[in-house]
């Protein structure tokens, strides 16, 4: 169940936008590469991946990140609600895995392209 919590930082007019945009496959595909389009999510998804027991609670990310609780949670929650992780809870502490796990050679995949494309793309004038 997702609750007010989990959607923060995702405006309603997003959310209406991802709704709208499946009759236009290409801005639901931008959409997609939006959500791994972020450093701290990116850094979240490649941290529980190489989870030694495939999860981490929010406050171990938070320590990994060095970055605040609530910008953490946040993205957390973009990637919950977008499908790419999975939660439970255990007492008072929530723990996160990765829930597809293609998301690892998709990650796996755009390093590699990444890495044939490095100057191109940090001196890509349209992305700032």
């Amino acid at each position: 169940m997702i609750r007010h919590q989990d959607l923060a930082g995702i405006s309603e007019a997003s959310r209406r936008d991802a709704a709208s945009s499946q009759a236009e496959p290409a801005d639901l595909a931008a959409r997609f590469f939006r959500v791994l389009g972020d450093p701290t999510r990116l850094r979240l998804l490649s941290l529980l991946l190489d989870a030694p027991t495939g999860e981490y609670s929010v406050g171990e990310l938070v320590t990994a990140l060095d970055a605040p609780q609530s910008r953490v949670s946040t993205h957390l929650g973009c990637l919950r609600w977008c499908g790419l992780v999975q939660a439970r809870r255990e007492g008072k502490q929530v723990y996160y895995r990765v829930a597809d796990p293609r998301i690892r050679d998709l990650l796996a995949l755009g390093d590699t392209i990444l890495r044939e494309h490095a100057a191109g793309i940090a001196s890509c004038d349209v992305l700032g």
